[in-house]
């Protein structure tokens, strides 16, 4: 089975940490983030997986070369011109497509969820397309995928509506896709998969498009898209029933504390006072620095607090 990482966009609400690594290639409690996606990807039987990079590629082709699971092989689709998420997909659609289904995951975010249990749902409905969708209170602030009894999509956000909708959830960027599904993709290399292409597919034909709603017991569900989010998934981590990332991060030397993570080879002078602080690999904290809320990374300090400033 086959899978894909879409990883090309630019982080821009994670400045100014993503002038130094793209987003999939920060690290998370002492792993980059891209490893938590190829660690899912793996634990579902996917043996082959595509990422697409934009923004600094070689560090993220070496963020997860070094962190991937040694049962699944990776290749890379790198973009000169951000294709947005449907052309992303669409340019690596012949690698997909020759697996009779394939995952695609996003790569700006950590999820918990039985990923094997996902696909034999998808391949039980007949559907082209199942998203995972979260029943979690944030689809105020994140946004929601609305589905009919059957599981049909009906809404997407405010920008797609079909009517019908009887239940909804956080759309938590994990998709399982039979390789029909591509037969539909818009004929251009930019466009967005759920309004240029998904929504069109399920106003065609009712049954093609469609997702499971899975309960908070059933799914766990970060983002890591700005300051704030990447200082709660570090001090904040969701349990992963698929990956032990604390023990592969201290395996390589990372420093795990209540209120301070040092990754591999970091060095915290004398009399230091840190305070939900994260420092990145092989970064040199001075002596007798007071931080708190933030991230030593590049020779500097960062804040992350809601309304902090660099």
């Amino acid at each position: 089975m086959r899978g894909m990482i879409v990883a090309a966009g630019l982080g821009t609400r994670l400045r100014p940490l993503t002038e130094w690594l793209p987003k999939p290639a920060v690290p998370v409690r002492g792993v980059p983030l891209i490893a938590y996606g190829l660690e899912l990807l793996a634990a579902a039987g996917v043996t082959e997986a595509v990422i697409n990079a934009h923004h600094l590629p070689e560090r993220l082709r070496e963020a997860a070369e070094r962190f991937c699971p040694p049962r699944l092989r990776t290749r890379f689709s790198f973009e000169r011109d951000l294709l947005h998420t449907g052309g992303g997909i669409r340019r690596v659609a012949s690698f997909l497509r020759e697996s009779e289904r394939c995952v695609i995951l996003g790569g700006d975010m950590i999820v918990d969820l039985d990923l094997a249990a996902l696909i034999r749902a998808h391949d039980a409905s007949g559907r082209a397309v199942t998203a995972a969708l979260a029943d979690d209170h944030r689809v105020a602030s994140f946004g929601s995928i609305g589905l009919d009894a059957a599981g049909r999509l009906r809404r997407i956000g405010r920008r797609f509506d079909l009517g019908g909708e009887t239940q909804r959830g956080l759309y938590t960027w994990v998709n399982v896709l039979s390789a029909r599904a591509f037969d539909s993709m818009p004929d251009r290399d930019v466009f967005n998969h759920l309004e240029d292409w998904w929504g069109p597919l399920a106003a065609s034909d009712a049954g093609a498009v469609g997702g499971e709603v899975l309960g908070r017991g059933a799914c766990a569900w970060e983002p890591v898209g700005t300051p704030a989010e990447y200082l709660a998934a570090n001090f904040e981590p969701i349990a992963l029933r698929y990956f032990d990332a604390d023990r592969a991060a201290r395996a390589r030397g990372a420093r795990l504390e209540p209120n301070l993570i040092a990754g591999a080879g970091a060095q915290i002078g004398a009399d230091c006072a840190l305070e939900r602080v994260v420092v990145w690999p092989d970064e040199r904290v001075p002596a007798g620095t007071r931080a708190a809320q933030g991230v030593f990374a590049c020779g500097r300090f960062i804040s992350c607090a809601e309304g902090g400033e660099a």
